[in-house]
């Protein structure tokens, strides 16, 4: 896509996004009525919803960013817009939109904005991830201009992934739960380290 025309659909997709505030309270509700969003309402998709829901409450109130991040964070004078694409089921925006947030919260600059991936099919396919439609992606805008992406997962549990799928050809269940406690054991700031590097 021409880069015109990619400007013009993310600042489309920017005026017609929600705040990480209406995001979680869509989460809530989903988790709360037995669905989920996006096209798949399977019982798998509705408990991971449900996960996600149980995650982001969790994470709201216990993550804790380092003094240097916040510094870090606190110092960016440019205007800054996270466009986050995501769904109520995906296990790692489950993880990584509270710590957007925390971060988006430290600095008047940074405004955060949520997308969901199957209403913005067109802009999911200008940013995937080796072919694929992964979530969560972030998008960087400043000045009009991407100056970054970032997602589907931090730096370090990326790695580990392509680690495994590289050794075994995919990823496997008990591969994921251990993701998930390494998720667990990070606590965000991965993810927080990250995000704090692209701002820089």
């Amino acid at each position: 896509m021409e880069k015109t025309k990619l400007n013009d659909l993310i600042a489309l997709s920017i005026a017609n996004a929600m705040s990480y505030g209406e995001y979680r309270t869509l989460a809530q509700n989903h988790s709360e009525n037995g669905s989920s969003s996006g096209s798949n309402q399977s019982e798998a998709f509705v408990n991971y919803t449900k996960l996600g829901h149980a995650r982001m409450k969790r994470l709201d109130k216990t993550v804790k960013i380092s003094e240097e991040i916040i510094t870090a964070v606190q110092a960016i004078e440019k205007k800054t817009t996270w466009l986050v694409i995501s769904e109520t089921w995906c296990g790692d925006a489950g993880h990584a939109l509270p710590i957007f947030n925390k971060l988006a919260a430290l600095n008047d600059n940074i405004d955060l904005k949520v997308v969901l991936r199957d209403e913005n099919i067109n802009l999911m396919n200008q940013f995937l991830t080796n072919g694929g439609m992964s979530i969560p992606k972030m998008v960087q805008v400043q000045e009009d201009e991407v100056t970054a992406t970032w997602g589907p997962r931090p730096s370090a549990a990326s790695a580990m992934v392509n680690e495994f799928k590289a050794e075994h050809g995919g990823l496997t269940p008990e591969f994921k739960e251990d993701l998930q406690g390494w998720y667990n054991k990070d606590k965000g700031q991965n993810i927080a380290s990250d995000l704090a590097g692209l701002l820089a």
